[in-house]
């Protein structure tokens, strides 16, 4: 994949700009079925395009919907956020010859989002989640809304969104401020490259901008989009991450001659957490541990190899309830009020707070960084002669004759540490630090945004980790090689195969060099999710 724009949050992720290819890609329909955190993700890295269901069921809705809202303005005079102010204002009427403007106003004065940008791929996760939530059929939107966010996808007119500014609930308000901004052409937006406003953007392209009814812009930015979106890409990235690192850990208990037999099939079958036990089952098949074990001193290993299944194991054990809890938030409907055209209700609640993704993604980025923390501990074993069982020094593959002057992988180590302490310290959960906002309108918050936006660093600073272990452990097996002690027959296929793909990319260290780009270079590999695991 070729990227073409680096997105100032998420440095380091290599993104697929490129225009959708109708031949190579799939399409996903919205409307009338459930979707997938993993359709979420392809179309978000340009996998997949999207296309609107013809179940007769959702395009009744969607028709109802939009018609009930404009005869209950006809017939009553009163809808909130249509004749009337928002939050804390609903006790404003607004008048009907400026009911037209508000909607304007409503994506305008939320124009105050800070910080760096989501990258493109997280928007357009974030554009396809809130296609998913409208499509429900229970915001009130026309057909016309719809597909103008499935024109922005599949054309890659990706908003320009700023991180910062929502606390969760009454919803995304600021940052989708800005795909409501896009959808009537007044934000920017990234476009083949490069940053643009998204007026220059439709001119250039024949296409028009919407007119937004009424309820549109509070339909469009008054739900859980932007954290749900972030969860869905957060998510497969933590999948993967747990397969890497039991991957790395084999890597580590081979170059540090352990014990195989802490993986022992009959050993986890008494503490039967699914998860772990799936863990422990990779890493022992890694080893070859029921056929060839390799024969170690050792009756215990340390704790970040022995105990690395139970580790692991809670982020595997728990990524069953944090898909479902994604996955129910990213089909439902979860603006205020909800239009039910089909039965002619308003129901006005709280569906836009974001507390289960919230809850996820502040447990996500706990279970994240014990990975990180895991590494960090296998690294130092690698590190030290004290206990890295006859490695050199640093992992130096420095000759006898230059040894004094050459460090291996000392400074990355400390970078490692620099990393791990940074994840670790994003661990405090967001969740609880919710404020009262909006004239106590809003006196209870979910933090979810923000608990998200913790979970990708965290994940990122992992990432690095992982990459910089990665590379250590591949040099260790090497230096075991080269001294004799383990050949490839003491390999599995797929740890053989993997060892092999590393070097491919990373030269032996031997004598001092920088390794910022190589680190870098690993970290997009797994961002990319490079290697197919178990």
């Amino acid at each position: 994949m070729n990227s073409t724009i680096k997105s100032s949050s998420d440095s380091s992720e290599s993104s697929d700009m490129s225009l959708w290819n109708s031949e190579t890609s799939s399409s996903v329909a919205f409307g009338g079925r459930e979707v997938t955190l993993e359709e979420v993700v392809d179309i978000a890295y340009g996998r997949a395009a999207v296309e609107i269901s013809t179940d007769e069921g959702f395009l009744e809705r969607i028709e109802k919907g939009a018609a009930f809202l404009e005869k209950l303005w006809k017939e009553d005079g009163a809808i909130y956020g249509v004749t009337t102010g928002y939050g804390d204002s609903c006790t404003v009427d607004v008048p009907p010859h400026l009911v037209p403007e508000l909607p304007y106003h409503l994506l305008r004065f939320h124009g105050c989002g800070m910080g760096k940008d989501f990258s493109p791929n997280l928007a357009m996760a974030i554009l396809a989640t809130r296609l998913s939530s409208l499509s429900r059929g229970y915001s009130g939107v026309r057909m016309e809304v719809l597909n103008q966010l499935i024109l922005l996808i599949n054309r890659r007119i990706i908003p320009v969104i700023p991180e910062e500014g929502s606390v969760g609930a009454s919803g995304d308000l600021t940052p989708l401020s800005y795909v409501a901004g896009t959808l009537v052409a007044e934000r920017d937006v990234f476009f083949e490259g490069e940053r643009r406003a998204s007026r220059d953007v439709y001119d250039s392209l024949g296409l028009s901008a919407i007119e937004l009814k009424p309820k549109e812009a509070l339909a469009i930015m008054n739900g859980t989009a932007v954290m749900t979106g972030v969860a869905c890409v957060a998510y497969k990235r933590a999948e993967y991450l747990a397969k890497l690192v039991a991957r790395i850990t084999s890597f580590a208990s081979i170059a540090l001659e352990g014990n195989a037999y802490h993986f022992d099939e009959k050993l986890f079958s008494v503490k039967p957490h699914p998860g772990q036990n799936q863990i422990a089952t990779w890493i022992r098949e890694d080893l070859c541990a029921d056929e060839t074990p390799r024969n170690s001193s050792r009756l215990q290993d340390r704790y970040s190899i022995r105990c690395a299944p139970h580790i692991i194991g809670v982020l595997q054990d728990a990524l069953p309830w944090m898909r479902q809890n994604i996955e129910t938030e990213l089909n439902s409907a979860n603006d205020n009020p909800i239009i039910d055209g089909v039965g002619e209700h308003v129901l006005h609640g709280g569906h836009f707070y974001g507390g289960h993704i919230a809850f996820v993604m502040d447990s996500m980025k706990n279970c994240i960084a014990n990975l990180a923390d895991l590494m960090d501990r296998q690294m130092a074993l690698l590190m030290d002669v004290k206990f890295n069982h006859g490695l050199p020094k640093n992992l130096s593959g420095a000759s006898a004759e230059r040894s004094m002057i050459n460090h291996g992988f000392k400074a990355v180590q400390i970078a490692v540490s620099a990393w791990t302490a940074e994840a670790l310290k994003g661990t405090m959960p967001a969740s609880v630090f919710s404020r009262s906002t909006e004239c106590h309108n809003q006196d209870k918050v979910s933090m979810g945004t923000i608990a998200a936006r913790d979970c990708m660093r965290v994940l990122e600073l992992t990432e690095q980790v992982a990459a910089a272990l990665l590379l250590a452990v591949s040099q260790g097996v090497e230096i075991r090689q080269r001294e004799g002690r383990l050949t490839d027959a003491n390999l599995t296929d797929a740890m053989r195969d993997m060892k092999q793909e590393v070097f491919q990319r990373f030269e032996f260290l031997e004598e001092d060099r920088p390794l910022d780009s190589t680190l870098k270079e690993f970290v997009g590999l797994i961002q990319q999710q490079e290697w197919e695991l178990y």
